[in-house]
């Protein structure tokens, strides 16, 4: 451990509340040092907010920290132990590759995890090396951020740093070590874990702890752990319509890549659609497009029940009123999923008040896009900006017949025109971290060791809905290509 006045001059304030639930939820365990740490990014905002001294973060000691060569004062290292259904089938998981240092307490009173991503074997690790590579954290940097940005709940990136030593993948690459934060790393597989190998108080601390760090309304009146349920589904609800609406695709939404808190977490196989298409896949091991697209609200309701039938014995004493309370709760899900990406699919159509009709207004537009391959994300900027020439759907008698009928149906809202523009400036974004510029930015980042690429990149993706002249660069697509872009699980 290094000196206390350095660590403490860095504006930790560690606690480790997971650490206090059964052992059976964790191994305590030390990061493995690395050779020679050097910072690539941090996030300063972000570090800010935590309560964190910057010029610290980047000192030797800061860099150390970041690096898990040091452990900072109040931190209790552990690697938490979950299970998951990945594709379908249910194993034994846990963090294979990460360590939770603690939970900083933050000049607001928030408590927010932070682990270390890539800091070597764990006993969860299987076959694997527990080391990162350099183009992955990257990645989850810079999508994570993104994804803020774009004011979708996520796990946040404060930092990446090299290790100095090699990883071997496909080839040889250089490792890293990232520094993710995230209001609690909490998932349903940690639940399908103490449902499978714990005991029903062990299941019971985990439901009062998860209460008590993400739930502390509840009413100790109600049935809390249906409460526990309904609050997850809810908060799912508004992400996977959040996704939804600017075309993010996850590519492994696995259990155990679920996170109770509402965030989007693990950043993998992820990607941004170009092309309109619910069938789009990005991941290179979805080869069946169980997690594409147009699945996605699918299969968050599929996940939801696996966490559901996990609480079964804590919802009622009698399994068959449990049972009835849990498939209850479940289908309220697609009710509430559609409520949020249909007012959200209004207002990036400047649409405020309800119709019945507008479900049909909006489907006809994204049968038309994907009919004529139009961009996702440009389509509704032209359509903000009133330009649809801009598309390709511009010249075809549909898209004619319904552009009218949507006019129509601005004309029978009290509000002015100039209010939809503005509702629809604030819910289209300008860019999205498209993929071939964060490849670009990685290959130069990885190959060159030149980050002023990702740093453009950054700077520009901080700010989606500004609609300034210097994004227009970004929302350009790429040139045609015979080869489906692929993304690989490697982070």
């Amino acid at each position: 451990m290094t000196g206390t006045k350095a660590i403490i001059e860095t504006g930790w304030k560690l606690d480790n509340s997971y650490a206090r639930l059964p052992k059976s939820f964790f191994t305590r365990l030390n990061p493995t040092p690395v050779r020679s740490p050097k910072l690539i990014i941090l996030n300063y905002p972000l570090a800010t907010s935590l309560g964190l001294n910057v010029q610290a973060l980047q000192s030797n000691d800061g860099v150390a920290v970041l690096a898990g060569n040091q452990i900072p004062e109040g931190a209790l290292p552990l690697a938490q132990a979950y299970a998951a259904h990945q594709f379908g089938h249910f194993t034994m998981l846990g963090d294979g590759r990460a360590l939770l240092l603690g939970e900083q307490i933050t000049p607001s009173g928030e408590r927010v995890d932070i682990q270390l991503k890539g800091s070597g074997r764990t006993p969860y690790s299987r076959r694997g090396d527990g080391r990162a590579a350099l183009g992955p954290m990257l990645r989850e940097y810079i999508i994570s951020e993104a994804m803020h940005a774009l004011g979708i709940a996520t796990t946040r990136s404060l930092a990446v740093v090299t290790t100095g030593e090699s990883i071997i993948r496909e080839t040889e690459q250089p490792g890293a070590i990232l520094t993710r934060v995230a209001t609690s790393h909490l998932r349903i597989g940690t639940f399908q874990y103490a449902s499978e190998w714990g005991t029903v108080e062990d299941l019971r601390a985990l439901a009062d702890y998860t209460l008590q760090r993400h739930f502390p309304d509840v009413d100790t009146d109600e049935n809390r752990y249906l409460f526990l349920l309904q609050e997850v589904i809810k908060r799912q609800a508004v992400l996977i319509a959040k996704w939804q609406l600017v075309g993010f695709i996850h590519g492994v939404m696995n259990t155990d890549n679920m996170a109770l808190s509402g965030e989007t977490i693990d950043y993998g196989p992820c990607a941004f659609m170009d092309a309109y298409d619910p069938a789009t896949v990005f991941s290179s091991i979805d080869i069946y497009g169980r997690y594409a697209y147009g699945n996605q609200p699918h299969i968050a309701a599929w996940n939801l029940a696996r966490f559901a039938e996990t609480l079964l014995p804590l919802l009622h004493v009698n399994q068959d009123q449990a049972v009835k309370l849990a498939q209850d709760a479940i289908s309220d899900f697609t009710e509430l999923y559609h409520s949020n990406w249909l007012a959200g699919m209004r207002a990036k159509l400047g649409i405020f008040n309800e119709e019945p009709q507008d479900k049909s207004l909006i489907e006809s537009l994204l049968s038309m896009m994907q009919k004529y391959h139009a961009d996702y994300t440009n389509t509704f900027r032209a359509l903000t900006f009133d330009k649809p020439e801009d598309t390709v759907l511009f010249g075809t008698t549909e898209f004619a017949q319904w552009h009218e009928l949507w006019q129509v149906r601005l004309g029978r809202q009290q509000e002015s025109k100039a209010s939809s523009h503005q509702l629809m400036r604030n819910s289209n974004p300008a860019i999205i971290p498209r993929n071939h510029r964060v490849e670009e930015a990685l290959e130069a980042a990885v190959k060159e060791e030149d980050y002023s690429v990702m740093e453009r990149l950054l700077d520009v993706l901080s700010r989606p809905y500004a609609h300034s002249p210097e994004q227009a660069d970004y929302s350009t697509l790429p040139a045609p290509s015979t080869c489906r872009y692929r993304t690989f699980c490697g982070t």
